[in-house]
């Protein structure tokens, strides 16, 4: 049931010690050095300077990781999420004790049992930006409404593969009574199956805040009695053959730092291995498995081996009956990283059937 599910969200932090304060008037340079010994510091006086604090972190660490690679990017990342979750600001009535703060309504949503806590700041400009994106929604190009993503859930930012995923369905001609959409996420594949006339989709997440989002969003509409929900691993519950199973997995493999919406981005070692072997007794003989991946991981040299071409060739279970791919729009001139591999991206569309 829904009422059993908790949600995935940003641990309190109570403090028995007063925390040392950052406003405008402290030395940068020895709150940093703080940091870097593990001390945490509490933001003051303004929202912004927490937005200041943050920017003088990142130009520290850019003389220690300039970014120039992919995987120096990735240990920037990891650096500055280390040092950056040390920065807390206090809430007290579900509001930032601050000036000029943000009104969000994840801090009354997500914690109606505590009155007075701490938060990371670069975890509070997270649901800030969450509730944003919930409150006005968003628009995709493949859906007639929009999307209000739930904290904590991924979305697409990018929309080649959504496009891709619906040009396939435009010419899809088998049946259309059930499909399986494994890990629903946001829900948009499903809503796109929806749109394109299949009857039932049965959609799974191990995001908690995937499924119950979702369930929110849906509320008693008609699309609620179209799109069943399971707070499970891949097929969850749902053991019955199917015409169509989508799947849009994770397109890099795990990094040593995850928290919890890296699981949309990571996946592990095990993942594509199981996925198939559930796959394979939940395909009807005549059904299609489609999985829409991209070549991220080998074009960013994190790895050679390409999931899906692994299974086709060693796992004897699936073949490929089509591979679409669609070049991926180069990456915004207002991004700050080097993208430059982004010419070569490809999202990926491999339509594979019983062997």
């Amino acid at each position: 049931m829904i009422t059993d599910i908790y949600v995935n969200k940003p641990v309190p932090y109570f403090s028995e010690q007063p925390l040392p304060q950052f406003n405008r008037s402290i030395d940068i340079a020895r709150i940093i050095k703080g940091l870097e010994a593990d001390k945490p510091v509490l933001i003051t006086e303004f929202y912004s300077n927490g937005l200041q604090l943050l920017k003088a972190l990142q130009e520290h660490l850019k003389d220690k990781f300039p970014g120039q690679t992919f995987n120096e990017q990735r240990a920037n990342r990891s650096a500055f999420r280390k040092l950056s979750s040390l920065i807390y600001i206090k809430i007290i009535d579900h509001k930032l004790t601050v000036k000029k703060a943000p009104a969000i309504g994840w801090l009354e949503k997500l914690y109606p049992e505590h009155q007075s806590f701490l938060l990371p700041f670069t975890k509070v400009q997270g649901l800030n930006s969450a509730w944003q994106w919930h409150l006005n929604g968003i628009t995709l190009p493949v859906l007639r409404n929009k999307i209000h993503p739930y904290y904590g859930v991924y979305f697409p930012t990018r929309f080649d593969h959504l496009i891709v995923f619906d040009n396939w369905l435009k010419r899809y001609s088998g049946a259309k009574k059930l499909a399986i959409d494994v890990g629903v996420g946001s829900g948009v594949l499903s809503f796109q199956l929806i749109k394109h006339g299949f009857q039932k989709v049965f959609g799974t997440d191990t995001n908690p805040n995937a499924i119950v989002g979702l369930t929110e969003s849906m509320g008693d509409t008609k699309m609620s009695r179209k799109i069943e929900l399971d707070f499970a691993p891949l097929f969850g519950k749902w053991e019955k053959p199917v015409e169509l199973i989508v799947f849009n997995p994770p397109w890099l493999p795990v990094s040593q730092d995850m928290d919890t919406n890296d699981e949309a981005i990571y996946y592990n070692e095990n993942l594509f291995l199981d996925f198939f072997t559930e796959a394979k007794k939940r395909l009807l003989p005549d059904g299609k498995l489609v999985i829409i991946f991209s070549n991220l991981a080998e074009i960013t040299n994190v790895t050679e081996v390409h999931p899906i071409a692994k299974e086709l060739a060693e796992g004897g279970r699936f073949k490929l009956e089509n591979c679409l791919r669609k070049s991926v729009k180069s990456a915004s001139n207002k991004t700050k990283r080097n993208q430059n591999w982004r010419g070569e991206e490809m999202v990926e569309l491999w339509e594979l059937v019983h062997a």
